[in-house]
């Protein structure tokens, strides 16, 4: 069964290019409701630990560098259905396959500097979700 729940971060390039209000205004817009937000900033053992199951792979190193290259901000996200929902609205990872009006469309310059992460599964999102919050921080 979906959970109402999903996890998200925009990422150093969406910081970076001042897409952080358009992003947050297209989620609100497409009926999730925030449960957690912070700014904050990966060190590379969070970024690490974080993106861990990419360990083996050729881009891990890149992902790590990016990933602490600047802010982020993560959130918690709630609507119904909101893994899928939210995957949808991201678009595909690289942004030359999103489709129109998704955020990845709009807003990510490449496949690596795509601009946001949503969660994958319903058991990821809540693992990431407890990776950058506590309980006393998620509402």
């Amino acid at each position: 069964m979906a959970t109402n729940r999903t996890f998200t971060m925009l990422k150093p390039d969406a910081i970076e290019n001042d897409h952080m209000g358009k992003i947050i205004d297209m989620i609100i817009g497409a009926g999730f409701s925030i449960k957690a937000l912070k700014l904050t900033q990966l060190t590379d053992a969070q970024a690490k630990e974080f993106y861990a199951v990419h360990a083996e792979r050729p881009f891990y190193g890149e992902l790590v560098e990016y990933m602490t290259s600047g802010p982020i901000v993560a959130a918690i996200l709630e609507k119904d259905n909101a893994v899928e929902d939210f995957r949808t609205l991201i678009g595909a990872t690289n942004p030359a396959d999103a489709a129109e009006g998704t955020i990845r469309k709009l807003y990510a310059e490449s496949i690596g500097r795509n601009a946001v992460h949503g969660s994958d599964s319903d058991e990821n999102a809540a693992l990431e979700g407890a990776f950058h919050f506590s309980a006393a921080e998620v509402f």
